[in-house]
């Protein structure tokens, strides 16, 4: 492939992250093409791209396109890309609904391009070091995982979509989805969702995964702008560890094993030399160069909706849903 081009669609925070990251790759930003003509133009001269006037006239100019648009946007966007055959980055959540997800996997999977899911939480050093652990077996088999993750809500100056639960689909979907499949990540596949919430601003949710541990995720907009931080502790049969990043330097955790005479053991530091935004798309690039799987799966994508949605129905019916295993995927 000649130089890869990237064309990115959606030009708020999430678009001017993710070109920023794309300058860090090998690739070119070719152009941009969003709701607000100031942006466009402002990231176009930033990056020295071309300000398209319609997402149908970027498809025919780009290798990559990068979805950073609102949730309820994703599915048709997805399906206009792959039909033109290019390769895409989505931003989480994948879609709306199961279907939508499906079919956008299904037309990827026909067209033969790659499909990203963008959950960038699998990039952020701490998280990865953590399931380094547990994968290597340092606290033994997980049992019990909490997760939370608080900020205020998102505000737009115009039509503030984070607001319409058939838009966002709310705390559960919008922000929670991050933890979800970071649990389904460390403790394997999910059974069971039990939620409770308060509106659309706050959400405590258990997950009993099928190997048996049992995650405790916790979500809220409820906080006073700026505030944002995440914590997460997971305890196994030899050990646990945890990290709050009001608490924590930066980019370490505390590991601790369940020996009487053992101290606490820290975590290897980690160096955070660049954000895991671009982290996440220095991967997609190597996947797309060296024809390799793409770090997050469409599959971990559809099952990280599946639980949200999951979630939002318990919330409502103020019980447990069951949620069986979808056919396998393989985008």
């Amino acid at each position: 492939m000649a130089t890869m081009k990237i064309g990115i669609v959606g030009t708020g925070s999430m678009g001017q992250t993710h070109a920023a990251g794309w300058a860090e790759t090998p690739a070119t930003i070719a152009g941009f093409v969003g709701k607000t003509a100031a942006h466009v133009q402002s990231l176009a001269a930033q990056y020295g791209a071309r300000a398209f006037p319609t997402f149908e006239a970027m498809l025919t100019e780009v290798d990559v396109v990068d979805i950073c648009t609102p949730t309820h946007l994703h599915h048709p966007q997805v399906l206009q890309a792959a039909a033109a055959g290019k390769h895409i980055v989505c931003e989480k959540p994948l879609a709306r609904t199961v279907a939508q997800a499906q079919e956008m996997i299904a037309a990827c999977r026909t067209a033969g391009v790659k499909l990203l899911v963008a959950h960038v939480v699998r990039f952020f050093p701490e998280y990865v070091r953590a399931k380094e652990i547990v994968t290597a077996g340092d606290i033994g088999q997980p049992a019990v995982i909490r997760l939370s993750r608080g900020t205020f809500r998102p505000q737009k100056a115009t039509d503030n979509w984070f607001t319409d639960p058939e838009k966002s689909g709310g705390v559960m979907l919008d922000l929670m989805i991050h933890d979800f499949d970071y649990a389904r990540w460390v403790a394997g596949d999910v059974a069971r969702v039990f939620a409770k919430n308060a509106a659309v601003e706050h959400g405590l949710v258990i997950l009993t995964h099928r190997s048996g541990a049992l995650s405790h995720v916790e979500g809220s907009w409820a906080f006073p702008p700026p505030h944002f931080h995440t914590r997460f502790e997971i305890a196994g049969s030899d050990g646990w560890l945890a990290f709050d990043s009001e608490k924590n330097a930066a980019v370490s955790l505390a590991l601790h094993h369940r020996q009487t005479d053992a101290a606490d053991v820290p975590a290897p530091g980690i160096v955070l030399d660049e954000s895991p935004y671009t982290t996440q798309l220095k991967a997609f690039y190597r996947a797309l160069t060296e024809d390799a799987p793409v770090p997050v799966s469409a599959a971990d994508g559809l099952a990280a909706l599946q639980i949200s949605l999951a979630a939002i129905e318990s919330a409502y019916s103020g019980k447990p849903v069951e949620i069986s295993p979808l056919p396998e995927v393989t985008a």
